[in-house]
């Protein structure tokens, strides 16, 4: 198995999207996206290595099938795991929906779910039964729920503390997971 040292992220936007408009910086799962890079930035050791720079950027008016979703492929196999922001304002877009069938369905990469509307794990879950809001969520993008089980996947807040741990956790990587479970660090 190549190297895989990426974490991809993936994030709900608007179709058709471009990152150089001020819009982008408005919608919500993006700017999740982006407080992960800035601390990176800030902090050498936070655990986060992106995908997205693994590749050049592409334009939204470029062809799906012949240039956006190959280079959605090229940065998944190039990733230990997939950081997946899931909020209120996701939706079960084309690009979310390619991102979970090809990177859970065809590679297997486990999964890091981060709750930005969340403060604490006890609202994501108590004991091993998920909230409801959680499952709701879940159901906003079918992709994701239907293949979920299929991987090892960390649930977790929207905290630096929690993403750390979650990164960090060698059993949340292609290359070290073991069993398929769910898991809400403590």
């Amino acid at each position: 198995m190549a190297n895989r040292i990426y974490n991809y992220s993936a994030f709900y936007v608007a179709e058709p999207f471009n990152s150089s408009a001020l819009g982008a910086y408005a919608i919500h799962d993006f700017v999740y996206y982006n407080t992960l890079k800035a601390w990176k930035g800030r902090d050498s050791l936070f655990p986060f290595c992106d995908a997205h720079q693994t590749t050049y950027n592409v334009r939204d008016s470029s062809s799906w099938e012949y240039t956006l979703k190959p280079r959605l492929h090229e940065r998944l196999r190039n990733s230990k795991n997939i950081i997946l922001f899931l909020s209120s304002n996701t939706r079960a877009s084309r690009a979310l929906n390619e991102e979970m069938e090809y990177g859970i369905g065809v590679l297997g990469l486990p999964v890091i779910v981060v709750y930005p509307e969340f403060e604490n794990n006890y609202q994501i879950a108590n004991g091993n039964k998920p909230n409801w809001r959680i499952e709701a969520l879940w159901n906003r993008l079918p992709s994701f729920r239907d293949r979920m089980k299929n991987v090892p996947t960390a649930h977790v807040p929207f905290s630096k503390e929690y993403i750390s741990k979650a990164l960090a956790d060698r059993d949340f990587t292609i290359q070290h997971k073991s069993t398929n479970y769910c898991w809400c660090y403590s």
